[in-house]
């Protein structure tokens, strides 16, 4: 049975590289000692998010980034560890960078970077939210670890199923999805903290239904709205850490064929059209849906 172990890392992101770097590497040591195969960090944890933990790239120090991640790709080396890192990417001229995940493998090299697709806000009649910070990118990404094929995605992009059928379809088992605590202030109906359910069941409605182990963490930067969490593929959430308490949750992701699937017998049909189980009956009852 294959198998990967995975560590959900969260801590508070700063503006503060060095700060943030120096978490990502406490944090990527603590899984090694703890024999997980990969490491996997909040959206723009190294970098810092713009327009939440600072106001923009405005004079921004990516000499300083570059260094911080060149570190953490040799201590990924060093520890055999796969990291997904959560950071931001210089583009050329006036383009805006690109908010991805870089995909660094245990030799320490990075093989590959996905860039966050669906980017908040608007850009008419002018940029809002990410939009003023962010391209967007317009690439899937994925990566195989231990035989296992894997994929990556950014926050927002949880709202969008059609991302997750397109990644069941390149043959992913497991998904890494790197939130961040964007909102300044967490959004409350009757004192309730509906982001505090909308997330969790979001994501293990993403796992049920396409089969999928994910891996879904977030800053603890306050207000958090919601802890990381760790979903089997039958959806149901097997572990999560603490509110506003950086750490890490260790997961051992087991490809067992005896976990409950639902919609596995039809799920092929389904995606090729077919919106029903079993085989249509011809009767004239049937087709006559105006009488009793």
């Amino acid at each position: 049975m294959k198998s990967l172990r995975a560590a959900t890392c969260q801590f508070p992101v700063e503006p503060d590289v060095r700060a943030n770097a120096s978490y990502v590497m406490k944090q990527m040591r603590q899984a090694a000692e703890q024999g997980c195969d990969i490491a996997h960090f909040s959206e723009c944890a190294l970098s810092g998010y713009a327009g939440v933990d600072f106001p923009s790239f405005k004079n921004y120090d990516w000499e300083l980034l570059k260094s911080c991640t060149e570190e953490i790709q040799s201590l990924a080396g060093a520890l055999k560890l796969w990291t997904l890192l959560g950071s931001s990417h210089p583009l050329t001229g006036k383009n805006k960078p690109h908010n991805c995940l870089y995909v660094i493998n245990d030799r320490g090299k990075i093989i590959d970077r996905y860039d966050k697709r669906f980017c908040t806000g608007k850009i008419k009649p002018k940029p809002t939210m990410d939009q003023c910070h962010y391209s967007p990118g317009n690439t899937p990404v994925t990566f195989k670890v231990k035989g296992i094929t894997c994929g990556v995605a950014i926050c927002y992009e949880y709202r969008f199923p059609e991302l997750y059928r397109d990644y069941l379809q390149r043959g992913i088992k497991i998904l890494f999805q790197s939130f961040h605590n964007a909102r300044q202030t967490p959004v409350a109906d009757d004192d309730y903290n509906i982001w505090e359910t909308i997330v969790p069941s979001t994501m293990a409605c993403r796992a049920a239904e396409n089969h999928l182990w994910i891996s879904a963490n977030n800053s603890t930067t306050r207000p958090s709205c919601w802890p990381s969490f760790a979903v089997r593929s039958d959806g149901a959430i097997v572990g999560k850490l603490k509110l506003h308490t950086p750490g890490v949750l260790v997961t051992e992701m087991k490809l067992d064929p005896k976990i409950f699937d639902a919609p596995g017998p039809w799920r092929e049909t389904s995606m090729q059209g077919q919106l029903y189980s079993g085989r249509p009956v011809s009767d004239p009852r049937s087709t006559d849906r105006t009488s009793l």
